[in-house]
């Protein structure tokens, strides 16, 4: 029998608390009435509601369905979620993964950032929750209440350190979690979502679906970063032969009999020479693996335009 008590943080002042892996389980959480806390939910659950708190520190580890944040200020986040809401809330500083748009609701004072953190049970965790590392419109928000000439919401800066936000734990307990807020080491790849790009070239190189697919794209990720390009946005999606056509236009049917297999996964880059520098690194890694690449500086903006407006359709943005 479930003990709602085990999975509920409640009316909590100056502790540190948490769950390790294993311990949540998919089951839902309840956080509420917590003062000064810092929490930490190292396990994958099904929905999360974290209600009146104030000054705390909260990281929660990927959920399924929905986290939704009520009535809390000034707190500090790392989130990784299906949907994310919050209303009437003020002052949170979220870095986030979220497969859906954000929505932020009555609330203000709202800073975002692209989650950032790794442990080694995460990636087994994002699986169990059903949702991928490449899914994640961090930047994406929609404000439901916007008011005209306020901004109830921005990005954190580009600088922003997780740690300096969400500390490590400091509980014998939770201190047993090895955990790395290297950013290159982060189960997400980093991106810079809504951010002003650096030049007007850009790239899409898509990955279809076999045992390697994401080893290859966070390989991919590595080398281009190391080359000083950008990595904007990334997308896992089903494709149908249509699909293909439309975003790959004269070369899709090499690449249609690959859809049966699973989702792609699509990388955009941004920077001056970022097709050659693909192209290249493609090449010289992936020399026995079929990858589309942008052909030209002249078709790629178009390629990943074509690409990100059949995903937004597919995943109802």
């Amino acid at each position: 029998q479930i003990d709602p008590k085990d999975y509920t943080f409640s009316g909590l002042k100056s502790e540190t608390v948490g769950r390790l892996p294993g311990k949540v389980a998919g089951q839902q959480f309840v956080i509420q009435d917590c003062e000064n806390c810092s929490i930490y939910i190292f396990d994958h659950s099904a929905t999360i509601t974290i209600d009146d708190c104030v000054n705390c520190q909260i990281f929660l580890g990927p959920v399924k369905g929905s986290v939704f944040f009520r009535d809390c200020k000034d707190c500090k986040c790392i989130v990784a979620c299906q949907q994310f809401r919050t209303r009437d809330c003020r002052k949170l500083e979220v870095f986030l993964c979220c497969a859906t748009q954000p929505i932020i609701e009555s609330s203000t004072g709202m800073k975002f950032g692209c989650f950032q953190y790794y442990y080694p049970e995460l990636a087994l965790q994002f699986k169990d929750a059903g949702l991928s590392i490449f899914n994640n419109t961090w930047s994406n928000i929609h404000d439901f209440t916007p008011v005209s000439g306020e901004n109830n919401w921005g990005l954190l800066p580009e600088t922003a350190v997780v740690q300096d936000y969400v500390p490590l734990p400091s509980s014998e307990e939770l201190k047993a979690v090895r955990i790395s807020t290297d950013a290159t080491k982060s189960i997400i790849p980093i991106t810079r979502g809504r951010r002003q790009k650096s030049s007007d070239e850009s790239c899409l190189a898509v990955f279809f679906a076999g045992d390697y697919t994401t080893a290859n794209a966070r390989k991919l990720i590595d080398e281009m970063s190391g080359k000083g390009f950008q990595l904007v946005q990334t997308k896992e999606v089903l494709m149908k032969p249509e699909d293909a056509r439309r975003v790959f236009q004269q070369c899709a049917s090499e690449f249609i009999p690959l859809l049966e297999k699973g989702p792609v996964v699509a990388l955009e880059f941004n920077g001056d020479g970022a097709v050659e520098g693909c192209q290249s690194t493609i090449n010289e890694v992936f020399s026995g693996t079929k990858v589309f690449v942008s052909e030209s500086k002249a078709s790629a903006s178009q390629d990943v335009d074509n690409f990100y407006n059949f995903a937004d359709m597919q995943m109802g943005m």
